[in-house]
């Protein structure tokens, strides 16, 4: 019997029990739809390098109808694009100076909430967040997906910074821009263009926690409607993306088309490669 179980059975106090159990409960299926889904992506992996379900099946010792099931069923690799376990997505809170309040920009709730919705269908369990006003998030948690600017966040600012391609920059007339230092060219939104039209840039990338021990998946928008592109791009491509750079550190930007009455995303599209930290770092 495993010594967690049986610290546990050892509790007298009904109460302690009853939570004991329950956390431990909601550990344990988390980790058995990890366990599936790493099963299942190591027999996409291996049927991708050529072998039959077959081969797979004698090498493994289970039966060829064992791993077809395997293979077509239980919880989809890519969904660790977003993290393992349980996500939790982060959206920004505003400062309206006008009412002097604080608020929840309706690009920002839309974002988050399909996001939350992604996750779930890949069977991840979700919390949500705010970044408060004053910026401060910490960063240093497994499983974070944040959609917030680095203008609006001095964490997230520094982590941008980390990006060793894509940077943030103000330009001389005063718009946010984010400036590919590989090729030199300069994306600035839609908006701040004359004449203006309804186009953003969203920023895609999977950075280093400030501790070192883990990623951080952040999104952001040079206005909201770039990240409510980013998310779109996300609910329709996350397997092509999960294909080309896993669970390595990464960045892109997306171009994204948008209806100007909604903000609703008509369009997205990459309009980088997706930049994998290191090999940009080695280069």
């Amino acid at each position: 019997m495993p010594d967690e179980l049986q610290r546990i059975m050892a509790i007298d106090d009904p109460y302690r029990l009853l939570r004991e159990v329950t956390v431990r409960l909601s550990e344990a299926q988390q980790e058995v739809t990890e366990l599936a889904r790493l099963r299942r992506r190591v027999v996409q992996d291996l049927h991708a390098q050529g072998m039959s379900y077959a081969q797979i099946a004698v090498e493994a010792g289970l039966s060829r109808g064992r791993i077809h099931q395997i293979r077509h069923t239980g919880p989809a690799p890519e969904g660790a694009f977003l993290g393992r376990g349980t996500v939790t997505v982060a959206t920004p809170l505003r400062r309206d100076d006008e009412r002097g309040r604080t608020v929840v920009a309706v690009d920002d709730v839309s974002s988050g909430k399909s996001l939350e919705d992604l996750a779930r269908s890949y069977d991840l369990g979700v919390t949500s967040e705010h970044v408060p006003v004053s910026g401060h998030i910490d960063l240093n948690r497994d499983g974070l997906v944040v959609v917030c600017g680095p203008r609006m966040s001095e964490e997230m600012w520094d982590m941008y910074a980390k990006d060793p391609v894509l940077r943030w920059e103000k330009a001389k007339d005063g718009p946010w821009t984010v400036v590919d230092h590989r090729t030199g060219t300069v994306y600035r939104s839609g908006q701040d263009s004359d004449p203006a039209r309804p186009y953003d840039v969203g920023y895609l990338g999977r950075l280093p926690r400030p501790d070192g021990k883990g990623s951080v998946l952040a999104i952001a928008g040079i206005h909201t409607q770039g990240s409510l592109g980013v998310v779109h791009l996300l609910s329709s491509d996350l397997n092509a993306l999960w294909g080309q750079v896993g669970e390595q550190r990464f960045s892109t930007l997306v171009g994204v088309e948008y209806d100007p009455e909604t903000s609703e995303p008509q369009s997205a599209e990459l309009l980088t490669p997706l930049y994998q930290h290191d090999e940009e770092t080695a280069a």
